[in-house]
């Protein structure tokens, strides 16, 4: 229910003739003072009640008024209501009152700790009552199955004639577009319209076919993933890391992936740790090697490669060469990084990298269990993979794919720190991850494209970046970025992100902004570069100019629209993308999915709290409340301010 939050007055007005009637509430500050016609109307519920709802901080007095025509001064009414011993009443929340109806200044007194509270007046017993108000919660958008367009928990013909509608270009948001594509094709048409119809008829509806990539990161369910370890490798990773905090060194493990009742076993896989500041020893302190069934585990990130030792289709899970586990280090609401990657597909950016839940164990042997995890991220890497699954948006997998990081890759640096990958422990700037063979015409290809962000003039850029990219696209990813709050990003602090060159030449090539890396989001802000409040933070100012690619692109007008009216989009509620009620029904859904898992043998991270990182300079933001704290609102309001 909208909230009223710059009303002069406060009013509850009863109809006595309903035809044509209305209800008010009036009364004193903060609201206004007593004036003629300061009455606000109530919404009328039926069956004689009336409700409104309002923010009150501080004490104010009301009385209730009909609205018909009346030669009072006080207000347009025939009559008011108000305590029947006269004076002034106090009420408080919770109770029942009685009134009745009164031609003098008779008002109730009411104090409030400003939150929302809710009137309700009963026409017909002449009583009324104050409760805190409750916001009613969307359902969890992840049960309502397809076939069900409208969202109203059944299928039936309401369903088709919406979809029809859909069809002939009505309004409808991601989440009900999901729901139209009855047959999973990834289309809406005819066909979906037809097995609707066959379903009413006493058919069944198709089933997704999840393969490959669908399989391994299934929203629909939370993966079990098994990995053993023999003694000696383990106490080698720990070795591993006491040299070395950064190793990307790999010891052999076995791994089980157990999803939907179906189990698949790898022997000889590669495990390593993995992260940048949140790398950690998965166990005791340093020197120390594995204590047998008395061990002190610590959560880390690990990537497994499934083929690091044996390269051929059984080492793989339906094709998935490599997973990364990724605990949820500094969000104590383990909801983070999965929501800013499912706002992603939301938005249309297909650049963004897969991830879901999953439950994690780990065995080494000789001890009498497993060790369980608990709850981490399932993520999808960013490599030659990646780039084939995406092969035909791409244009071409055989390009150049840069992991750029280290607050130092600002695409603005030629002589910076530009190498390969090549097996080692070194981390730089600008990393090669692909065709690494060709790293010389690699450099030179990306030096060229540097010189040219910085060096065109502002026409030859306008033409030239239209010609290497799609502009469109990276303005959607830069907008989800900014939306949520991502100030460890590129812009800002040159940083956690690839580029991907799809040719080889220094010209004709597509260039492509990959996003990565969104656990520090939603609220957990911190003072780096220019930014100070990543919820409050002016979303045309996000970040260091002297970091051009965004910041050229945004100082022409088309493009400065464009990138504003994403922002708006995304916060625009009938949009269903980042707009507080959607996306706190999303948040409580997968809260409520993985919150019987999160207790695990570490002893770390066992509450789910709605909180950001501790470490951050606005502890104040919250994900799950409804006032100004809310980083939804607060974004929304920096968002809905801009030209």
């Amino acid at each position: 229910m909208k909230k009223h939050y710059l009303l002069t007055i406060m009013a509850l007005v009863l109809a006595i003739m309903p035809a044509w009637g209305a209800m008010y509430m009036v009364g004193n500050n903060p609201f206004g003072d007593w004036n003629p016609g300061n009455g606000v109307e109530m919404t009328d519920q039926g069956n004689g009640t009336y409700t409104f709802t309002t923010s009150i901080s501080g004490t104010v007095w009301f009385v209730f008024a009909d609205g018909q025509s009346s030669d009072w001064n006080i207000f347009n009414a025939n009559y008011r209501y108000g305590p029947s011993s006269g004076g002034s009443q106090e009420v408080t929340v919770g109770n029942t009152y009685s009134t009745s109806k009164s031609n003098n200044n008779h008002s109730y007194k009411f104090t409030g700790t400003g939150k929302d509270y809710i009137f309700t007046f009963n026409l017909s017993s002449l009583t009324f009552s104050i409760a805190e108000y409750q916001e009613p919660q969307l359902p969890n958008p992840f049960d309502l199955p397809a076939g069900d367009v409208n969202g109203d928990g059944e299928i039936n013909i309401a369903d088709i004639t919406m979809l029809v509608d859909i069809m002939l270009g009505g309004f409808a948001n991601y989440d009900t577009r999901h729901r139209s594509d009855v047959n999973h094709d990834k289309e809406i048409n005819i066909t979906d319209v037809t097995v609707l119809v066959d379903y009413l008829l006493g058919g069944t509806l198709p089933q997704r076919v999840k393969e490959g990539y669908d399989y391994v990161w299934d929203d629909e369910a939370i993966p079990e993933v098994h990995l053993s370890v023999s003694l000696d490798e383990w106490n080698r990773l720990l070795s591993l890391y006491d040299a070395n905090a950064y190793t990307t060194q790999y010891v052999m493990a076995a791994a089980t992936f157990v999803k939907d009742g179906e189990t698949t076993v790898i022997d000889s896989v590669g495990l390593r740790l993995k992260g940048n500041t949140s790398r950690r020893r998965p166990e005791g302190g340093h020197g120390q090697m594995h204590q047998r069934d008395n061990t002190d585990w610590h959560h880390a990130h690990f990537g497994v490669n499934l083929r690091k030792y044996v390269d051929d289709d059984a080492h793989t899970i339906q094709g998935i060469r490599k997973i990364h586990l990724k605990w949820f280090k500094d969000d104590p609401a383990y909801v983070r990084e999965v929501f800013c990657y499912e706002l992603f597909k939301r938005a249309g950016v297909w650049t963004a990298l897969r991830d879901n839940y999953c439950r994690l164990w780990i065995h080494v042997e000789g001890d009498s269990r497993e060790a369980y995890y608990g709850v981490y991220e399932l993520m999808e890497p960013i490599d030659k993979r990646y780039l084939k699954d995406r092969k035909d948006r791409f244009g071409a997998s055989d390009g150049y794919l840069w992991k750029c990081r280290n607050a130092a890759a600002g695409l603005n640096n030629p002589g910076g720190d530009i190498w390969y990958d090549d097996d080692s422990d070194d981390r730089h700037a600008y990393t090669l991850e692909t065709q690494t063979d060709e790293f010389d015409n690699a450099r030179a290809q990306l030096i060229d494209f540097m010189n040219k962000l910085s060096n065109l003039s502002d026409s030859e850029f306008y033409t030239w970046i239209q010609e290497v990219t799609d502009v469109d696209l990276l303005l959607r990813t830069y907008a989800v970025n900014v939306a949520v709050g991502m100030w460890d990003d590129y812009w800002n602090n040159a940083n956690n992100y690839y580029i991907y060159f799809n040719g080889k030449e220094t010209s004709g090539y597509q260039f492509f902004f990959i996003p990565y890396d969104y656990d520090n989001t939603l609220g957990t802000s911190l003072r780096c570069g220019v930014q100070d409040d990543a919820g409050r933070h002016n979303p045309l100012q996000w970040g260091n100019d002297n970091n051009r690619l965004i910041a050229r692109i945004l100082k022409f007008s088309d493009f400065k629209s464009k990138y504003v009216l994403y922002l708006k989009e995304f916060v625009e509620a009938r949009n269903a993308l980042m707009d507080r009620r959607s996306a706190q029904a999303r948040i409580r859904a997968w809260q409520e999915r993985i919150a019987p898992y999160i207790d695990n043998d570490t002893g770390e991270d066992t509450v789910i709290e709605d909180k950001p990182a501790s470490w951050g300079n606005h502890s104040e933001y919250n994900l799950l409340e409804t006032g100004s704290d809310n980083f939804f609102n607060a974004k929304a309001a920096s968002i809905n301010a801009l030209p």
